[in-house]
């Protein structure tokens, strides 16, 4: 209170004024000034440097993870048992500890650690378990390809392996998938593809189906990643044993990527499980041993060997994104397509003889993976004379039985189909009646058709518009250009063969592209020419040989677009 007082009864000298309105200006509170604009806030600027710092840190900490003195939590462990091998700034996504083994060390001040154990496998799953942990391994190194954190991955790649060894050849009950191994005598790098996919079809995310990423796992280099890519052609071990299959789909840049997958009937030996009962599924030659009616034919030939315009092909590979089980299976979940339906497309080849149009049906159904069976149209009339209606229902209730029977549905080709999609005539001729009322009924079966069926036409100026709506797709195939028949003349002819000196095969196709040939022409005048020439003594091709049989060909083709004569292996004559 004396203190109070004496403040009180001051002389209020100028200086002291002075003083005591500093004081009071301090005491008030002040108006908060407004932060300058794009001014970054304290707090925000702070978080940025935690961040910052973290990715600065983030090796140190993949090292302890490594090395054992962190460890993933709960939820970030099972993304890594998810057959996802965590790179170093896939951690800024993940939550981290202290490990068991650091919090064993600050409780003891020692670790006791246990080896590995060799013995005997006790189940097939503990053998897969280490052979999982292999692929996990080698996936890092891949990855790490440099420094002595690699070194360390290989050490550990050897001692499991020298395990997995020791292990099995300790083990007397049977593992299925040890037992695959052996009895096809499967070389490292086969081994290693086959338990990569495997770990993919218990618990993958489709890492391990793509080719680059396999081919990765055992590949050193570039020069051996390109020559590894034989382990998984169709010629290979993996493949012909049919102990790894494969799947083509549409990559979003254009082309045809292969998926693989491990095989169900190989799936179920490994886990020892039965096979499905098929309920009477038989296989295709005994089905079709019941049927007088189509052609088998195994397509062999991809897009990648077809020769066609740009824009047939880009038509053709918009079709098959379409029907990509994917894009389908979207449709269904938006109830466009019917969720108890397979695969279907209706497609219409349409154009001149010779362009390609069945060689693409046979590449579409390889696309599919899907056998194809053909049916000559234009052996109707002739074949069913006086029953029409009743043998048009034959072919689709033939194919619709074939497609009971067996497991994967057959494509359908309708080939040469002319006179069922020509215009219907009105007619009180007993055979034009006879001919609209085959139409009809082949109308009535294409709309109740469920799969992929493709037919084949030369004469587009007549196609009925009610069949021409009946198709989902319809593609025109034109006549090659020059640039295009050069392309097939250096494609199809002969490269061990012998020419005349100076004759180069380059500068002979760049010649005889000048002629308007179809591809199937080209194919003909190439096999022709090569009967004449192998029966020479001295068997060397000449231009004029082939310009020969060029005008033969040419002079022959009556209707100035079909070819005559034989067809080539690889190439449709129609």
């Amino acid at each position: 209170m004396l203190e109070k007082s004496a403040t009180k009864s001051r002389i209020q000298t100028p200086q002291t004024l002075q003083e005591s309105k500093t004081l009071q200006e301090s005491q008030t509170p002040q108006k908060s000034q407004s932060p300058k604009p794009n001014a970054i806030p304290q707090w925000l600027a702070q978080e940025g440097q935690k961040q910052i710092a973290l990715v600065e840190n983030i090796t140190h900490i993949k090292s302890l993870l490594d090395s054992g003195w962190l460890a993933l939590s709960d939820f970030s462990r099972m993304s890594d048992m998810l057959g996802r091998d965590i790179t170093t700034l896939g951690l800024l996504q993940m939550d981290v500890c202290l490990s068991p083994s650091f919090h064993k060390l600050l409780e003891d001040g020692a670790l006791s650690l246990e080896a590995p154990s060799d013995a005997p496998y006790t189940d097939h799953l503990e053998y897969l378990t280490d052979q999982f942990s292999r692929i996990s391994l080698l996936s890092k190194q891949s990855l790490d390809t440099k420094g002595a954190q690699n070194a360390k991955i290989t050490a550990q790649i050897k001692e499991l392996e020298s395990r997995i060894t020791k292990r099995a050849s300790s083990t007397k009950s049977e593992i299925p998938a040890h037992k695959i191994i052996k009895e096809h005598h499967l070389s490292a790098k086969e081994e290693v593809i086959f338990f990569a996919l495997l770990k993919e079809e218990y618990y993958g995310d489709g890492f391990y189906r793509d080719m680059n990423n396999l081919i990765a796992l055992i590949s050193q280099n570039e020069y051996d990643k390109i020559k590894n890519r034989a382990l998984l052609d169709e010629k290979s071990t993996l493949v012909e044993k049919q102990l790894v299959d494969y799947g083509e789909v549409l990559s979003p840049f254009g082309g045809i990527v292969r998926t693989f997958f491990i095989p169900e009937e190989v799936l179920r030996k490994i886990i020892k499980q039965p096979p499905k009962k098929q309920q009477n599924k038989v296989s295709l030659a005994t089905a079709l041993e019941e049927q007088e009616i189509f052609e088998l034919i195994q397509p062999k030939t991809s897009f990648e060997d077809i020769i066609l315009p740009e824009q047939t092909q880009a038509m053709i590979e918009s079709i098959l994104k379409q029907v990509d089980s994917r894009v389908i299976a979207r449709l269904k979940e938006w109830g466009i397509r019917d969720k108890h339906k397979g695969v279907e497309a209706k497609i219409l080849l349409f154009g001149a003889a010779g362009t390609g149009k069945t060689l693409s049906a046979q590449g579409i159904a390889k696309a599919l993976k899907k056998p194809l069976l053909s049916f000559d149209c234009s052996k109707i009339l002739s074949m069913y004379v006086g029953e029409s209606e009743k043998n048009v229902r034959k072919i689709f209730d033939g194919y619709k039985d074939i497609a009971k029977k067996i497991k994967n549905e057959p494509v359908l080709l309708l080939d040469e189909a002319d006179q069922f999609l020509s215009t219907r005539i009105n007619s009180s001729s007993g055979a034009e009646k006879m001919h609209n009322q085959m139409q009809n009924i082949f109308l009535e079966q294409i709309e109740r058709f469920n799969g992929v069926l493709i037919a084949t036409t030369n004469l587009v100026e007549t196609i009925d518009s009610a069949f021409s709506r009946r198709f989902d797709y319809k593609i025109e195939f034109k006549r090659p250009n020059a640039a295009q028949r050069e392309l097939l003349w250096l494609k199809y002819l002969p490269q061990s063969a012998t020419y005349e000196p100076k004759l180069d095969i380059k500068k002979l196709a760049k010649e005889l592209s000048s002629f308007d040939l179809s591809g199937a022409q080209i194919a003909l005048v190439i096999k022709n020419t090569a009967y004449k020439v192998a029966t020479l003594g001295n068997p060397i091709f000449k231009k004029e040989d082939f310009v020969s049989a060029i005008k033969r060909e040419m002079s022959g083709n009556f209707d100035g677009q079909k070819s005559v004569g034989f067809a080539f292996d690889t190439l449709e004559s129609s």
